[in-house]
């Protein structure tokens, strides 16, 4: 069976909404990262970055989120998670993956951790970069708002569902707490991440994390 490596409210949430909207069977296995268990060896022999999530499927090993995204929307391509290969609305699907993993996560973790960018003790270097990163981020937030603008449908690659969805929503909700400007402020991202909480499986994957309010 697959086991999903998670902690609440973590990257994971991308391929554990993927997971409830496939349907297949699958158990979660909580990753203290409050006790650093995400840094313990045995943890460490799964994913040497020592990062959030890892899934296992029998002898095989993933990490990294896009990947275990990609993974299981190709695993199951009855789910339509995302576009069939070999057309426009697949290479646009993989543009914007990158884009939510590689621009937007990356900037969001410069947001909530400046200090590993920083010498230790240099607590006025981190705050201004922590200052800066949340000014990108407003701009990337704005850029996931024109576009949901520009094609005017339910969901972010337009009529489809997809998995970006659960990347959007992830990454959006992580912006919850701003002081300034988050995700559900922006006309479009607002509407849209009240219909991403309609959805039952977003709802049990809330549930299952127990997260609570503000959920976006």
């Amino acid at each position: 069976m697959i086991e999903l490596h998670f902690y609440p409210g973590t990257a994971a949430m991308v391929p554990h909404i993927l997971l409830e909207e496939i349907g297949a069977p699958y158990r979660r296995v909580l990753v203290d990262r409050a006790v650093g268990a995400h840094k313990t060896p045995e943890y460490l022999r799964l994913n040497p970055n020592g990062l959030i999530p890892v899934l296992v499927d029998g002898d095989h090993v993933l990490y990294e989120t896009a990947a275990i995204a990609l993974h299981l929307c190709d695993a199951h391509p009855a789910t339509a998670l995302a576009p069939q290969p070999g057309n426009w609305k697949r290479a646009r699907f993989y543009q914007w993956l990158m884009w939510l993993t590689n621009t937007l996560q990356a900037a969001l973790i410069v947001y909530f951790y400046p200090e590993r960018w920083m010498d230790e003790g240099h607590t006025a270097g981190a705050a201004e970069l922590k200052r800066h990163a949340e000014g990108k981020i407003g701009v990337l937030l704005d850029m996931l708002d024109a576009e949901l603008a520009r094609h005017g449908q339910p969901w972010f690659g337009g009529v489809d569902y997809s998995a970006l969805d659960a990347y959007v929503f992830t990454l959006c909700r992580w912006t919850r707490n701003f002081g300034t400007a988050p995700a559900r402020e922006r006309p479009c991202i607002g509407p849209y991440l009240l219909r991403m909480l309609e959805r039952p499986a977003v709802q049990r994957v809330i549930a299952a994390e127990q997260l609570t309010a503000p959920f976006v």
